[in-house]
């Protein structure tokens, strides 16, 4: 099976500076950060939310939280930037497994749906602020969004053809894909809703029963 390849623009730490040099330590105390900064905003708002109020509520001094970031554009970008490694991660271990291809594009879905559901809130709030961010961060978001909805084309490329699993062409794959990331996203944004009427487990049968219709 082809391995998923990341993008060729990957995101690095760089772009985000840091005084720490221990990596881990950044990824651990930032990821920290980025789950007080979700609640901040859903509950106070983008703009009334103050990096003080962020560093209080992750435990911070004010001093300590600039040493992981420098503004809360950095840390609006940094949670945009977890969503994907989060959603890129799961699909990746749901490919690595051996079952019949039906059952294995079945198995990414429901990973991912399953990511969407535990950052609901994080993927609502990222829709909602990211037209904060500085123009190069904004352009940076798009091309992962279009990398997430990639990585689905490429799981579905992969199975093509393949056993039992139909010949698609270009155009079915790039829609089905689209599909995918699309439908995961709307339990995010209609969670409120939804929940009403289906549990979780329920909206990704139903969802993956009509995604795989599309294709067989």
């Amino acid at each position: 099976m082809r391995k998923i390849k990341k993008s060729k623009t990957p995101i690095s730490d760089i772009e985000v500076p840091t005084q720490i040099k221990n990596p881990e330590l950044v990824r651990e105390r930032r990821r920290q950060i980025i789950d007080s900064t979700v609640t901040l905003f859903i509950e106070h708002g983008y703009h009334k939310t103050t990096t003080r109020m962020i560093a209080k509520a992750a435990n911070f001094s004010i001093g300590s939280l600039y040493e992981y970031v420098s503004s809360k554009e950095d840390l609006l970008y940094l949670v945009c930037k977890t969503i994907h490694e989060e959603v890129w991660d799961a699909v990746e271990n749901a490919l690595s497994d051996t079952d019949k291809e039906e059952e294995r594009l079945a198995r990414v879905i429901r990973h991912y749906f399953y990511v969407c559901d535990k950052m609901g809130d994080h993927i609502l709030m990222m829709y909602q602020v990211t037209q904060f961010l500085p123009e190069k961060w904004k352009a940076r978001i798009l091309v992962n969004e279009l990398n997430i909805t990639d990585i689905f084309i490429n799981a579905l490329s992969s199975l093509s053809g393949k056993n039992n699993f139909p010949k698609l062409d270009e155009k079915i794959l790039n829609l089905v894909g689209h599909n995918i990331s699309v439908l995961g996203q709307m339990w995010a944004f209609r969670r409120w809703h939804l929940q009403r009427n289906f549990t979780i487990e329920e909206y990704i049968k139903i969802q993956t029963d009509f995604i795989l219709g599309l294709i067989f």
